[in-house]
């Protein structure tokens, strides 16, 4: 029985992409599961919360895919951008740690044919780090005046940091 009950515990451990603290509760997510609308229910029209919990959900098991599709059909087209803001976010989250993880989230949302979901995964947000993410259709060239880490055609290299920084005029 002990053995069985700690066999089941380390499953879903090992999808997940984020720390202990950073994880969804087993409750919120067996919820999630159960009723993904619920979840549009919580946050009645609060993109940014959604965004980010589903986020978390998202990147503390990437297995609940499933219930992401139900949500989507389940929910507006507003709803839907932050959906797909919400598996971008998710992807960054697992991209070092799951790499895996991440290319099972990154196809999924490739595979959705709904244009709000599209056009809130391509757009630009930011990681769990506050790092930006770049959408891969956006140029990527840093704007003049901002002090790029690194430089290079694959910006590989790192700039010097005493270099003096250009003062507008």
């Amino acid at each position: 029985m002990g053995s069985t009950l700690i066999a089941l515990s380390l499953g879903p451990c090992q999808a997940q992409c984020v720390e202990f603290t950073d994880r969804a509760s087993e409750v919120d997510l067996d919820a999630f599961v159960k009723s993904p609308s619920s979840l549009l229910e919580k946050l009645r029209n609060d993109k940014e919360k959604l965004k980010y919990r589903l986020s978390t959900y998202i990147a503390t098991n990437p297995s609940l895919l499933p219930s992401v599709q139900t949500l989507i059909t389940e929910s507006s087209s507003n709803d839907r951008s932050a959906i797909g803001s919400a598996l971008r976010l998710a992807e960054a989250r697992c991209i070092t740690t799951k790499p895996d993880a991440a290319r099972k989230i990154r196809d999924f949302a490739k595979r959705i044919g709904d244009l709000s979901v599209q056009a809130g995964y391509s757009a630009v947000g930011e990681d769990n780090s506050g790092a930006p993410i770049q959408s891969q259709n956006r140029a990527s060239a840093p704007s003049p005046g901002s002090a790029s880490l690194l430089e290079g055609e694959w910006k590989t290299k790192l700039s010097d940091p005493f270099k003096p920084v250009p003062i507008p005029h």
